[in-house]
């Protein structure tokens, strides 16, 4: 029983070295490491293979916990008018001044500063805007209860109809994009300068020049994240990844549901 104990917590052990990597594939490696080790928990610990498949398959049915407890109950509204507002507190963004200077620096103009909220979820959005390049750009917070986190988009509009973004969304996104956007996404740790530097790779390399891009007003970028918001929620609204519930609110449907599980299984062998 030793040997096996010992070749159990062996193999958590390097799961976990290898998910501490930087290189993708050894943290994808790791990541499986942790599947395999729960299956040999129940295999050579509990001494059955059956139980070895439930014990693995526990790390792919956990999300439903959540999804069951908290995402089925979620209600939010389908108009989301976006309000001025005060910048984060340095306490719960403590990085936010720091980003807002740096976005600055590379000549992104501050647009504005505004929110949405709705019971105990808020997002807050800087806007920026870089008229010599035609490339918004926007410093996101997200609460939702007690979890909180942030990024940072820079989106482009080309005169073809394309929305062209750069993110570094740090999570598998909630719900499909609109058809008309392409998405680069790009590692949460790049600092603001090697995000813009990211964005004008990502539209060098798909030949869209300056002058393929719309020229925006400052002051209409809050109207644009709001029509956008709106998009987005109506198209999946007619995917089906959420349904309306009365005249003025939205939820996940059981195939947004199962859409939520499948993104967090392409989260935890970071495919996206």
């Amino acid at each position: 029983m030793i040997f096996e104990v010992m070749v159990v917590v062996g193999a958590g052990v390097l799961s976990t070295a290898l998910r501490s990597f930087e290189n993708q594939a050894l943290f994808r490696v790791g990541t499986l490491g942790f599947v395999a080790t729960s299956f040999m928990a129940g295999w050579l610990l509990g001494g059955s293979v059956l139980l070895g498949v439930v014990f693995a398959s526990t790390w792919f049915l956990l999300p439903w916990l959540e999804i069951l407890t908290r995402v089925r109950k979620l209600r939010l509204p389908l108009n989301r008018a976006l309000e001025k507002s005060p910048p984060p507190s340095a306490s719960k963004f403590p990085d936010f001044s720091e980003l807002s200077d740096e976005m600055e620096a590379v000549g992104f103009e501050h647009a504005d500063d505004v929110d949405w909220k709705h019971d105990e979820t808020r997002q807050f959005y800087r806007l920026f805007y870089n008229a010599e390049r035609r490339v918004a750009a926007a410093i996101c917070l997200v609460e939702q209860e007690r979890f909180t986190f942030f990024y940072v988009t820079l989106t482009s509009r080309a005169t073809d109809g394309r929305v062209l973004m750069t993110w570094n969304y740090p999570f598998s996104y909630g719900m499909h994009l609109l058809p008309q956007m392409v998405l680069n996404r790009v590692d949460e740790d790049l600092d603001i300068g090697q995000l813009a530097e990211a964005h004008a790779t990502f539209l060098s390399g798909l030949s869209i020049e300056t002058s393929a891009l719309e020229a925006r007003e400052i002051q209409s970028l809050r109207g644009d994240v709001e029509t956008e918001l709106r998009s987005q929620l109506e198209h999946n609204i007619a995917r089906g990844i959420l349904t309306r519930d009365g005249e003025h609110m939205i939820r996940y449907s059981l195939r947004g549901m199962f859409f939520l599980w499948g993104q967090f299984l392409r989260e935890f062998v970071r495919f996206s």
